[in-house]
């Protein structure tokens, strides 16, 4: 039997969810975030998706997960929203604060005596400074083979085949030839350990993460949250000790059952009124 108990974690970060986008796994999150009890709730960039939004593809689900994260600001929990580069619009309103709920660039966490940075990650990418258009005509294309990929899996499911995934064949491949991961991980580390973080925590590249990573200058741990289009990972703080969460791993989350009716019976105009007055409303 199940034990249906909430796990109580100190922090748990979440990154790009892409919320509003075909790849979007808003089902499997809503069963995760179903299943814990945070105390602090970084959401660490790209987590509504407005390079792709499109009030034409906006299922309940989404919506679901928007309600079920601004409802637990009335159970207490207290949520960061860090920007990236998909919702970079929301820039503008760094520093906005209302009760337990804020938009910030960029977070510093102290933890048991040790400095955590925790930032989206954009800032490294070369292709978000000096070619932006080419950025987005790459998340076009990436969210086209995720469409394209559910139709191939769907024909290897009916020929009693295992699921590929098209997508990370090709990314993969790209990063590798580039070494974009490995540049972006010890890039990160360079600047944390002249800042003199312990810690340094991204997003942005979907490639979940920890490690330690040491230069002639000192050490950090390099921690990444990963995604929720191909890995569907998290990273957990509780015990003074960082883990990455892996929804693959979690019996427990795949059998909540997630009713595909809800009360919500709403167009997509009122939809995305809905979608903006939950972000900065907050429940008493």
């Amino acid at each position: 039997m199940i034990n249906k108990k909430k796990r109580k974690v100190e922090i748990v970060i979440l990154s790009d969810i892409h919320l509003g986008t075909y790849g979007c796994h808003a089902e499997e999150l809503l069963r995760y975030l179903k299943t814990i009890k945070p105390k602090h709730l970084i959401l660490n960039g790209d987590i509504i998706d407005m390079w792709q939004f499109s009030k034409h593809y906006w299922p309940q689900s989404h919506m679901r997960v928007v309600k079920h994260i601004t409802g637990l600001l009335a159970k207490g929990t207290k949520i960061t929203y860090l920007t990236g580069n998909h919702d970079e619009m929301l820039r503008k309103f760094a520093g906005f604060r209302l009760g337990t709920f804020s938009i910030v660039n960029k977070k510093t966490l102290l933890l048991n005596g040790k400095r955590a940075w925790v930032f989206h990650g954009d800032v490294f990418d070369v292709t978000m400074h000096y070619s932006k258009w080419l950025a987005k005509l790459g998340a076009s294309g990436y969210d086209f083979l995720i469409l394209l990929n559910s139709a191939v899996n769907f024909c290897m499911k009916v020929l009693g085949k295992e699921k590929i995934s098209l997508s990370k064949q090709v990314k993969n491949s790209v990063k590798q030839a580039v070494k974009f991961i490995n540049n972006f991980e010890k890039t990160a580390a360079e600047i944390a350990i002249e800042n003199g973080y312990d810690f340094v925590i991204c997003g942005h590249i979907h490639h979940a993460e920890i490690k330690k990573i040491t230069t002639d200058k000192g050490e950090v741990m390099y921690l990444n949250s990963g995604d929720w289009v191909e890995s569907l990972t998290a990273l957990e703080y509780r015990g003074n000790q960082w883990s990455i969460y892996r929804y693959a791993n979690d019996i427990k989350a795949q059998t909540i059952k997630i009713s595909k009716h809800t009360k919500y019976d709403l167009d997509n105009d009122d939809l995305f009124k809905n979608l903006v007055n939950e972000f900065l409303t907050v429940k008493k």
